[in-house]
This record gives structure tokens, sequence and C-alpha cells, in this order.
């Protein structure tokens, strides 16, 4: 109703009878709200002024504020809170839930709200009619994103198999409404431009391992959210840019003085000898890292350092940050089997590292004092350090020799998930299943089920001569499709066409889920839930990925912790979800958004539809 803007036509305020017959209609219109209530949204001794615009609504305005109730028409009849309005009172109204963050696009984009992008709860949607006022709200967020009317009842809702429209949206947030508003606003950081998510707040607070990384401020592309963006152009800040102009002048002096330590540690690196062969077990790669002693980590550091300064790092990406530079440099410039951890080196902290570097004239790094991390501002690639060192060509993986034996192939062999939606008799249709035969304990398929409902209407030859595409309800299969969601007064339907039937019958019966993986598998009750990843910022200005869900794709929590550990060289962690038995979350230092993602896919052969990311840390 909002998308295009609208203008005012008349403009005045409300005398006092009128303010009091706006009050009782909207308590009348909102029965579930207090007085208490009613009062934050429309305050007793508040002047209020009512707009009529050129699309024949009426926008309700408290002074000095946005407008907090807008009527369709203008006759009192589909009168709704704005968004405003139910951020201050978020339960006004009863809400959908949509399944994720990313279907809120659609939502702001000006579309209806469908049942597909509702989260049903197991227990189902509570009832309603047609032409009810309901909110939207986006999961881990209380508050609504839009406001409009129901299309259809519950009950309509049900025998159409919760497909179509559920809610004719009339106004959302970031329409003409919101925009023109005075002193508009958000509730939370979780309203961004184009989408609506989690509300931090929202989120509980996971104690840190003590073992981190400072290389987390990143997503899996290398881009560094916090820097600015390159279409922009712009210097982070005026210290940076000082920085930069340090950087590029660095002089011949720095080059003098690291020049006599050169050598030496040229010699080291190339003394340096590294396992170039695929890791084969976790002996071996214990032994990448926790073999090796404090001064060959800092030859291993100072190598993929020298390697990352030669192949990946370019001078369009600077100034970078250290975390950047560590995730999507030197992490990826490790030479096969071996892992870095700055943490055993002699240095103990990335700043540190990259500050000794700094002081011997091979890079210029300064302190961010605003994100409180380290920045590469500058490259010295005339430094004696960086011309003696010889980077190695990278091998593709197809060309890589593996000495791996058959029995690890076969371990490493991924057995794809396989997930097949079933259903299982209830009560409603048992008749159904016994007067065809079929097993009351059996799981089918949406077609097994179709064939089932098919056959009982040939059996009992229920089609209409004169219209083939309709079937005609006798009593079993009336009550079987029906009974307990026709209101009292209504009159049971008597025929249905083909093309409903199947889905009202399964609308009747217990959903589930088949997962397979290899020779193991489970049914589960309910739809399946995806995995979720999400990656967001905690203190420090650091980031942590979350995976939640794994267990429905029969994942273990604990096995994936150690593989990401060794995959990403960072630290993880499990924790069992408060109030959820059984549900476990995995906690992975660093923005690892994609690459997490990437790895469930190409490791565990989780489909990508039965992935959800969400990336918090965007602004």
């Amino acid at each position: 109703m909002f998308k295009k803007t609208s203008e005012v036509k008349a403009l005045q305020r409300l005398s006092g009878a009128d303010r009091k017959k706006l009050r009782r209609t909207i308590r009348d219109k909102f029965t579930q709200a207090s007085d208490a209530e009613l009062d934050t949204i429309l305050p007793s001794k508040a002047e209020i002024t009512v707009a009529r615009l050129t699309n024949r609504a009426y926008v309700y305005t408290v002074e000095g504020g946005p407008p907090v109730l807008f009527d369709v028409d203008g006759r009192g009849n589909e009168i709704f809170p704005t968004v405003y309005a139910l951020w201050k009172v978020p339960t006004l109204l009863p809400a959908f839930i949509l399944k994720g963050g990313e279907v809120s696009r659609y939502v702001l984009g000006g579309a209806d709200l469908m049942f597909p992008g509702i989260d049903i709860p197991e227990d189902g949607l509570p009832p309603f009619n047609a032409g009810e006022p309901w909110a939207i709200k986006v999961p881990g967020n209380a508050a609504p994103i839009a406001v409009g009317s129901t299309f259809i009842s519950s009950s309509e809702a049900l025998k159409a198999g919760l497909r179509g429209k559920a809610l004719r949206v009339t106004h959302y947030y970031r329409d003409t409404l919101w925009e023109t508003a005075e002193g508009r606003h958000v509730p939370n950081a979780g309203f961004l431009e184009d989408v609506v998510v989690e509300d931090p707040a929202f989120l509980s607070a996971v104690h840190a391992p003590a073992d981190t990384y400072e290389t987390d401020a990143i997503d899996t592309h290398g881009r560094d959210h916090n820097a600015p963006s390159s279409k922009e152009g712009e210097i982070l800040d005026g210290e940076n840019e000082a920085g930069c102009n340090e950087a590029e002048t660095l002089n011949d002096t720095n080059v003098g003085t690291a020049g006599e330590g050169a050598k030496d540690l040229a010699s080291e690196l190339e003394g340096l000898k590294v396992n170039d062969g695929a890791v084969v077990d976790g002996e071996n790669e214990a032994a990448g890292s926790g073999g090796l002693t404090v001064e060959e980590m800092d030859a291993l550091l100072d190598r993929c350092l020298l390697q990352a300064l030669h192949t990946t790092v370019k001078e369009k990406d600077l100034p970078m940050p250290g975390s950047t530079l560590w995730s999507a440099h030197i992490l990826a410039c490790r030479p096969p089997g071996s892992t870095v951890d700055i943490k055993k080196s002699s240095h103990k902290k990335l700043s540190k590292w990259l500050h000794t570097k700094s002081s011997l004239g091979l890079i210029s790094a300064k302190e961010d004092k605003h994100k409180k991390e380290v920045m590469l501002l500058g490259i010295n690639r005339g430094h004696p350090i960086y011309l003696a060192f010889k980077p190695e060509k990278k091998v593709p993986p197809s060309e890589a020799v593996c000495t791996v034996s058959s029995n690890s192939d076969a371990q490493q062999s991924v057995a794809q998930v396989e997930v097949v939606e079933v259903w299982k008799p209830s009560s409603h249709v048992t008749p159904i299943f016994e007067a065809v035969g079929a097993d009351l304990n059996k799981f089918y398929t949406a077609a097994e089920a179709s064939d089932i409902v098919f056959a009982y209407v040939e059996k009992e030859n229920l089609v209409k001569q004169s219209d083939k595409a309709i079937v005609v309800l006798d009593a079993i299969l009336c009550d079987s499709l029906y009974k307990g969601t026709v209101k009292r007064g209504t009159s049971y339907p008597t025929e249905i066409h083909k093309k409903d039937l199947s889905l009202t019958f399964l609308g009747r019966m217990q959903a589930h889920h088949k997962v397979s993986r290899g020779n193991e598998s489970v049914v589960r009750k309910g739809v399946l839930k995806c995995v979720q990843i999400m990656t967001e910022r905690r203190q420090g200005n650091k980031k942590v990925t979350r995976v939640t869900g794994m267990e429905s794709f029969l994942v273990d929590a604990d096995a994936l912790a150690t593989e990401l550990q060794k995959k990403f060289a960072c630290s993880t962690s499990v924790a069992e979800l408060p109030g959820k038995k059984g549900q476990n979350e995995v906690l992975v230092q660093g923005g690892v958004l994609e690459d997490l993602a990437k790895h469930l896919v190409q490791q565990y052969g989780i489909s990508k539809k039965h992935i959800e990311i969400l990336d918090k840390t965007k602004k």
C-alpha cells in the first residue's frame, strides 16, 4: 500500500472526542492489548494528527513522533499499527515467524507473505480467520518487520496444504510510510538496509576459549568488513593514510639496517624442511606444528609471510588488517602438510610479529586505534630479505602427489546425504489405509500416499461421471480430509478436485523426514531443519562462526569441531544449546562462513539448499 509515495491531501488535529473514539476503536480491534500498552501507542494527553493521503489511507501520528496507526480506507474497518508502534509494543499483534532472515528480503521488497516462507511450529499454527491483522517477525528478533491481513483462515490453509499466500502485506519496514516519518529509526542492530536478521542482543554470550587467534575479522574471501569498500576507495582514517605515505617512502636506511640479517634469514628458510606430501593421519599433522621448535616455527612464519607478499598480497589491497593478512594470505601460503601457530612462536601474538617485521623495514605496520588491531600499510619490495626469498610455485591439486593408503581413501570417501520427506498415517486417514489394506506402521513418500488415496477412490468408484477431474466424497473420505477443520454451522464439502486431493490428504498425515548416509539412517518427526552457519562479532572486534543443526544430518558435533580446528588452524569449542537437549553448537574462532559451508558440502555431502548462512558482521 505504501510502495509508492502518496501525498497528503488534508491534515488536521483530532479533537478530544475523536481521540477517545479512536482509542475505543483500537481497544475493540486489538483486544489483547492492555491499557498500559494503549497508552504507549496513544498517550492520553498527547496531540494526535490525522493525514489523509492520495491513496485513501488515513495516517495517525502522535505529535513529535512517527506515525503509529493507519486506516486503509478511512472507514475504521481496517486499522493497523505501524512498525513504529509495533516496535514499542511487539506483542500487540500475533506474528508469523519467517524461516530465516533471508526471507525478509522478499517482504522488504513489497511481496506478500507465502506459507512456505513461514516457520511452522511442530504443533501447527494457531487458529486464525481470514482478514485478521498479523505481524511478521524474523527468528531471533522481537521487533516486527511488517504488518498485514491474512488471506485465508487457518482451516483453509490446512486444506490447501499450507501453500499459497498467507498474509497480504500492507506496510513494512523501509516502505514510504516508514521513510517519510519524522524521526525515522530502527529498533535494533538487526535491521539492515535490505534485510532484517537476528538482534545481536538476543544472542547468548558464549565464553571464548583461552587459545584464540587474532585472525577473525575477515570473511572467506579475504575482505575485511570494517575496512572501507574498494568501490569507495576511501582510506580508513587519517592515521592509516599517513601510514600509507610512510610505507611508500621507505628509506634506504631501513634497508641497510636489515640487510645484515637478510642472508641469515634466507639461509634459515632454505634449510627448513617441511613435508610436501599430503597429511595421512593425525600423527603426521601433529608433527607439522607440535614437532617444530620455536625457532623453526619463527622461520616457517617468515617463509609464509614472504610467500604471501610475493604471490597474493597486492598493492591495491592495502591498507590491510592483520587478521585478513593472516587468514586469507599467510594460512593460504602454508607448505602442504604443515600447520602454523603464532602462539607457538617466539612472538606469541600476531601484532607483535608484524611490528617486528615493520621495525626491520620489510613492511610498514601500524596499530589502528578504532579497530584495535594492527594494519599492514605498505610493503618494501626492495628490501634485501624480500629480494633474497624465492617464492614457490603452487602445484595444482590435480597434480599433487598424495601418499595415502587405500584404506585411508575408503575412510576419506564421503557418502552423500539423502533426505526424503515421508509421511506416517494418522488417526484421521486410518480408515482409508485399512480400506485398501495398506500398512499403518510404514512411512510413505508423497507419491505413495497419493497412490493410497486414489486407490481408495478407484475402489469405491468415487470419480464423478460427468466430470472426471472431480472426486465425490463419501462419508469415510470426507471425514479423513475435513473432520475437525470445518466450523460449526458450515456444511462439509461434497466433492474435491483431483489436483487438490493429494495435498489435502498429505496435510492430514504426520510429516516426517528420513536422513540417510551410507548404512546409517534415521527418521524424525516434523520438517527437516537446515544447518545454520552464522558469523558475528565478539569483544575486541573479533569474529566467531557458529554452526548449529548438524545433528539433523548425522554429523557429530565433536568430530566436526576437531576437523574445523585442523582445517582453519583455529580454536573450536562445542556447547549444548540451552533448552535443547541433544542439540549442540560448534563455535569456530574466525570469519569462515563460506569456507565452512563448502566444507560441509564437500566432506559431508550436505546439499546447499539445506545450509543457511548469515553474516552479521556486514554493515
